[in-house]
């Protein structure tokens, strides 16, 4: 006999008689329209890509008539084109180490000693981000000009790590103020140097939040677009995001090539997404509790 309250009730289970997982059947059905609404989008992207011809479709169905890979080849088969995603990689992964090393020790820095300066740093470093990049232009293609790294690839590693480090520093800082001192401490009594604590222990516990802000790093440089325009004028010095606005004409637009370098663009940022997925929760919430 199951046990009853004084009230008459069952003791134990859940209230309303609610049957484990019984709720989840609505969530699936809220959810999965809204999925398939968010992801249409790039189904007809795909779709596309895949097509011949330099039109698009306005049937709903996302599945090509035709699949082929036309476009594609076409693309791949360009002169430039190797030099231009030559270009993006070079680009992308000079930004993401100097952007790794100039915020892991400036954030480390502003985590662990306190100096004249220190908290209008970090507000500035604040304030910076309320400004989108291209307020900036002017003055960084002054500077680029002066310093000669117009049409420099040098120079777009430059720019896009300005903009990418303060949003690093305050990310990776939340992060270091999560690891204990004692850990530190107890190092530096073994005889070991602020580097060696810095490099051996600090770092290698920050990995989640380094992969995170590495993936930001890139996506800023791979993914911009009005800055490389601005700052590059050879073809030969072009990035992947200005090929692509050259299919899109003043009186036609190349749909169908623009699709197929969209899709490669996505690639490498869809491979690094899957590679740091296992970093990326913690990395993104470790240091959201402290700051």
């Amino acid at each position: 006999m199951p046990l009853r309250s004084p009230k008459g009730g069952r003791k134990g289970g859940l209230a309303g008689g609610q049957r484990p997982g019984g709720g989840g059947a609505w969530r699936h059905a809220i959810l999965l329209p809204v999925t398939a609404l968010t992801l249409y989008p790039v189904l007809w992207v795909l779709r596309t890509a895949f097509s011949p011809g330099q039109g698009y479709s306005l049937s709903l169905n996302p599945i090509p008539a035709e699949p082929t890979l036309e476009q594609f080849r076409t693309l791949l088969s360009h002169p430039a084109f190797a030099r231009q995603l030559a270009n993006s990689v070079i680009v992308a992964g000079g930004t993401t180490l100097l952007g790794i090393f100039l915020a892991t020790t400036s954030a480390y820095a502003f985590s662990r000693f306190r100096f004249p300066g220190r908290r209008a740093g970090l507000l500035g470093f604040l304030i910076s981000q309320m400004f989108p990049g291209v307020l900036m232009m002017i003055p960084l293609y002054i500077l680029l000009d002066t310093l000669g790294l117009l049409d420099a690839l040098l120079g777009l590693c430059l720019v896009y790590a300005t903009t990418a480090i303060p949003f690093c520093v305050w990310m990776l800082k939340g992060y270091f103020d999560t690891i204990p001192k004692d850990l530190e401490e107890a190092a530096i009594m073994d005889g070991a140097s602020q580097f060696t604590v810095f490099w051996r222990i600090i770092l290698p516990l920050s990995r989640p939040a380094i992969a995170v802000t590495a993936l930001f790093s890139f996506m800023t440089a791979w993914n911009e677009f009005i800055l490389a325009a601005t700052f590059m004028n050879a073809e030969e010095s072009f990035t992947l995001p200005v090929v692509l606005q050259r299919y899109v004409g003043e009186y036609s637009t190349e749909w169908g090539h623009f699709a197929a370098g969209a899709v490669l663009v996505s690639i490498p940022v869809v491979a690094l997404f899957y590679a740091l997925q296992k970093h990326l929760v913690g990395g993104l919430t470790a240091g959201a509790v402290k700051g």
